[in-house]
């Protein structure tokens, strides 16, 4: 499994940019072609420029996995539409919640989502319809934003390094995988920020540290996938 460092647009909060899965990595328009380059050979997905609200921040306004992509309410009609035929094969809908930074408050992968504790049962049920997981409610060393202080998939979570045991027993027990508490690009505790990952590469930030990495690796990575 490769891990590479990168920059997105002279950023090392790649995360906020950039939102993949197994079969696709959405980035902003006018990424530079070196930078999907790396992108493509790492994660092994098709690149996928799309614009959620008239913004650069993928990754920050959506959520998904390999079966749906959540959409903000603030996403513009012919962005939904435009993504709807660049994803065909995934299901795409808009979440109609007063949250907007979907990716900031869900953490999800292929198996489980972990949710904003203020989100509403209508709410929790749409967002299971459109990712065909199981959904809970949480937070993550007290925070409510649990998909900024985490980054998932179908192995690992790595969390916000203050996270209680309690907490990682949750996102476990949610998301199915084993849990590591860390951070990145020299001590950030939003993890989301400077990682992208899916089951076959890791990106992240240029200035995540040489003991960060071993962490994410030992969480995220296995030598075995493909």
């Amino acid at each position: 499994m490769t891990l590479q460092k990168i920059t997105v647009f002279g950023s090392d909060n790649i995360g906020v940019y950039v939102f993949t899965n197994n079969k696709y990595t959405l980035v902003p328009p006018g990424l530079e072609r070196e930078t999907k380059d790396v992108i493509e050979e790492v994660l092994r997905t098709k690149v996928v420029e799309i614009s959620v609200a008239n913004t650069f921040l993928v990754a920050t306004l959506i959520a998904g996995n390999d079966k749906g992509i959540l959409l903000p309410k603030i996403v513009r009609e012919e962005e939904v539409k435009s993504i709807r035929n660049l994803l065909p094969d995934l299901r795409v809908d808009v979440l109609e919640t007063k949250a907007t930074a979907l990716g900031n408050v869900i953490l999800s992968n292929n198996k489980g989502a972990l949710v904003f504790k203020e989100f509403n049962d209508g709410t929790l049920n749409a967002i299971s319809d459109t990712l065909d997981v199981e959904v809970a409610r949480g937070t993550l060393a007290e925070m409510p934003i649990v998909g900024s202080v985490g980054v998932s998939n179908s192995r690992g979570t790595l969390v916000h390094v203050d996270a209680s045991k309690e907490d990682t027993e949750l996102v476990s027990s949610v998301l199915k995988t084993k849990v590591e508490v860390g951070t990145v690009n020299f001590g950030s505790v939003f993890v989301k920020s400077g990682v992208v990952t899916n089951d076959r590469g890791i990106l992240i930030g240029s200035a995540t540290t040489g003991p960060e990495i071993v962490r994410i690796e030992k969480v995220l990575g296995d030598k075995d996938a493909g």
